[in-house]
């Protein structure tokens, strides 16, 4: 049975500056894969782990993957039932001592 991969990802509220970090895991290694499938990842368990009660929606304005340091950001808003939040997020690995 493969090991699954854990990842770490700081998210700033951009209306009110609150800052959470969550952690999260995959069976595969995202870092490899797309920056859309690792984000797509977080907010999966944003949507059933953290908010299971709420439909999470989400749109990217943009996401940046920088290989050398193992770390994707996005910016973008996130779609809740009370309304849009701006955000932005940075995702690594969770072993990283980021």
């Amino acid at each position: 049975m493969p090991t699954p991969y854990a990842y770490k990802a700081v998210m700033f509220d951009a209306q009110t500056g609150a800052q959470n970090t969550y952690v999260f895991s995959s069976e595969t290694d995202l870092m490899t894969a797309s920056r859309m499938q690792l984000i797509d990842a977080f907010m999966h368990y944003v949507d059933h782990v953290e908010l299971p009660r709420e439909s999470v929606g989400y749109e990217i304005q943009t996401a940046l993957k920088n290989r050398d340091m193992e770390v994707v950001t996005a910016v973008g808003l996130l779609k809740l039932q009370r309304g849009e939040i701006p955000f932005m997020v940075m995702i690594s690995r969770a072993d990283n001592g980021a």
